[in-house]
């Protein structure tokens, strides 16, 4: 895929400033399933690379649509489906942004444990859920959350683009956040 700055490949619907309802075991967010995909939603944009198809849902589109969302982007590997979502929330600045935050970080406790430090400065990771959340900092000075669950075979996945375009599939995660994340 092409990497795009303002657009990724994440995780929970965010409605207001809270959490979607917790997925159940095989259960990916949005009430979807990690695996082979039979049908979704008609997205915004395609973009594919290598083993990769990643399918953009703007704020116009089903997933998108709430309040509080600013994209969603789903990424299917070629051998193993559905294997990563990415959820953006709309910019937010201080106390929205940290409310925000903390509401998603409790939430995360709650379902996964306390979580460790990211992979990027001010990221948190709960490796129980596969699931990253970070920050990503507008020209403008607001922030945008952005949650990625990763599905059961993502490793797998990331490692045959790696092998095809010389990167992980998180490359493209990273370029979303404006981060060197390896």
């Amino acid at each position: 895929m092409r990497r795009r700055p303002a657009l990724a490949l994440a995780v929970v619907a965010w409605t207001g400033a809270a959490v979607a309802a917790e997925p159940a075991a095989g259960e990916a967010p949005f009430g979807l399933a990690w695996g082979a995909v039979d049908r979704v939603d008609a997205p915004s944009m395609v973009d594919r690379e290598a083993n990769l198809t990643g399918l953009y849902y703007f704020h116009d589109r089903p997933l998108a649509s709430g309040p509080d969302t600013v994209e969603v982007v789903l990424v299917v590997c070629r051998e193993q489906g559905l294997q990563q979502v990415v959820w953006v929330g709309r910019p937010l600045h201080g106390p929205a942004y940290a409310t925000a935050r903390e509401t998603i970080r409790r939430d995360g406790v709650r379902r996964y444990g306390e979580p460790r430090p990211g992979p990027v400065p001010g990221s948190l990771e709960w490796p129980a859920g596969r699931t990253v959340l970070a920050t990503r900092t507008m020209p403008d000075g607001t922030s945008e959350l952005v949650m990625s669950a990763s599905g059961p075979d993502y490793a797998a996945c990331s490692e045959s683009h790696r092998a095809a375009t010389g990167h992980p599939a998180d490359a493209h995660v990273a370029d979303l956040l404006g981060k060197g994340v390896p």
